[in-house]
């Protein structure tokens, strides 16, 4: 089995790398030979729709666009498990995945009736990490991510979303100006919760990595 582990998070040693570490423990513990991926190290664009991938004499579940993005996607699709987590901008993830998901979708993507071109199996594990709290996430921003985790279907895989909610952001709040949050109560998720989402994350990548 091989696993692709992906922070799709600007920062390398905060709440979503530390999720992602622990799926990756969790994948290594499954047997599977697993790659890490910080995405922000590398350079690369959102699709650019140049339908390179639609035309009737292309190689078919392969972006034509070539950046540093096009061996990352070249990797998944050789994969048997993708894990990849990121923060929530504005209720949305990060540009980056974003743009990922797009390259790597719209490759797999038929428009010809079936819904993907893709005869592998992908299994997908989604990783969100955010300051709302989890009731927001379960009644706002979980159910809008569900198309999201449909579109990850086209990789004809077991698809798994988990949300980390109520995270901290910085060591020291009394620098900046956060007044909205409760400092006392985002330490105390912290201190009761992120141990058990830590948990959670190493076992979704061993489930998906089996």
């Amino acid at each position: 089995m091989k696993t692709i582990v992906i922070n799709a998070s600007p920062r390398k040693k905060c709440n979503t790398s530390q999720i992602m570490k622990s799926a990756q423990k969790g994948a290594e513990s499954a047997g599977a030979e697993v790659e890490y991926i910080n995405l922000y190290d590398y350079t690369f664009k959102g699709c650019v729709s140049c339908l390179s991938c639609k035309r009737k004499d292309a190689e078919r579940c392969r972006c034509y666009y070539r950046d540093d993005l096009t061996e990352i996607i070249e990797k998944i699709l050789k994969a048997d498990a993708l894990l990849i987590g990121t923060p929530i901008y504005f209720g949305q993830a990060t540009s980056q995945f974003r743009a990922l998901m797009e390259r790597l979708l719209c490759c797999v993507m038929s428009y010809d009736g079936e819904p993907t071109y893709f005869t592998g199996k992908v299994n997908v594990g989604l990783f969100y990490t955010m300051n709302a709290p989890k009731q927001y996430y379960d009644n706002v921003l979980g159910p809008s991510f569900e198309v999201q985790a449909m579109m990850f279907g086209m990789l004809n895989g077991t698809v798994k979303s988990y949300g980390v909610c109520n995270t901290v952001q910085v060591r020291d709040y009394s620098k900046y100006s956060m007044g909205v949050f409760d400092e006392n109560i985002k330490r105390e998720n912290r201190k009761n919760q992120f141990g058990i989402d830590l948990k959670n994350a190493h076992d979704i990548g061993a489930e998906l990595s089996r």
